[in-house]
């Protein structure tokens, strides 16, 4: 496997382009010590940039919650991240921008510290192998909880967030799961380690409520399907044992697309026609 630090090609990076192994930045930089970071994922599909708008004006919400001053506007980033898919000839890929606090101070407060960018985009076509996702991934729920929306920036798509996350899949891993369900602080369930939760019951699809993590794009994207194919759709909070009744499970993502899940510990699930359904009607979106 070839290190991501090693790759072919080059990112854009605060205004120029630059030779992907020479894309670096100082070890004291606020993002990397003091999580002042924030990101997007994006997919390439036959050259065409599924959400695009909708995924940069998030990254931009996103640095404004964690009051990251991005010296670029909206348009010039989407702009650049068109040029760069481009550039670099990704018919199917992925994207990642990504935004951070420099190096100018290394202390808690860093209000003066230089706001940095780059979009880095690579070949990339599955998240999970076909096979895996045909029969469906195994899921273990974790220890570590979603926070407070009082607790930690929820509403952004911020990097500090995504330490539990990693915790989280290295311990389902370790276990022999492919990933691992979070609950949020009520312990109601919230979402998987990078993707949001579906649930199938009675031809019914229900979803967590997203008041303290990422409502996602591709979520969004998967409730407009079923609303628009007359698919009941129920956004509310759930315990673990509503688990008990649902007939189908799966995930999705920028990453995982749509991804059936085959069971959560000792709860299983078929891979079903609702999503079976949802799945065909989401590869006939990002193609059109």
């Amino acid at each position: 496997m070839i290190s991501f630090a090693n790759k072919n090609g080059v990112i854009w990076f605060n205004g120029s382009y630059k030779k992907w192994t020479e894309s670096n930045v100082h070890v004291l930089n606020h993002g990397l010590h003091y999580a002042s970071c924030v990101f997007e994922g994006l997919r390439v599909y036959e050259m065409k940039i599924f959400k695009l708008e909708e995924h940069i004006q998030r990254l931009f919400k996103s640095a404004l919650i964690l009051d990251l001053k991005i010296q670029y506007s909206i348009d010039e980033i989407i702009s650049k991240t068109i040029e760069l898919v481009n550039k670099e000839k990704i018919t199917n890929g992925y994207i990642r921008p990504v935004v951070w606090r420099g190096s100018e101070k290394m202390a808690i407060s860093a209000i003066n510290a230089s706001t940095n960018i780059a979009i880095a985009a690579w070949k990339w076509p599955s998240y999970f192998s076909p096979d895996l996702i045909e029969k469906g991934i195994k899921l273990t729920v974790s220890k570590w909880k979603r926070p407070s929306p009082e607790s930690a920036p929820t509403n952004s798509k911020a990097a500090g967030l995504y330490m539990i996350c990693s915790l989280s899949k290295h311990e389902a891993e370790k276990d022999g799961f492919d990933d691992a369900l979070m609950l949020d602080y009520r312990n109601y369930i919230a979402e998987a380690t990078g993707a949001n939760i579906f649930f199938v019951k009675n031809k019914k699809l229900y979803s967590p409520r997203p008041d303290c993590f990422l409502d996602g794009i591709t979520r969004q994207s998967v409730i407009k399907i079923a609303k628009e194919h007359k698919i009941q759709v129920i956004e509310d909070h759930f315990n673990l044992d509503f688990l008990e009744d649902c007939d189908e499970v799966f995930l999705t993502g920028t990453a995982v697309e749509i991804t059936p899940v085959a069971s959560i510990d000792h709860y299983k699930f078929s891979v079903g026609e609702t999503t079976k359904f949802l799945i065909e009607n989401f590869k006939k979106l990002v193609t059109i």
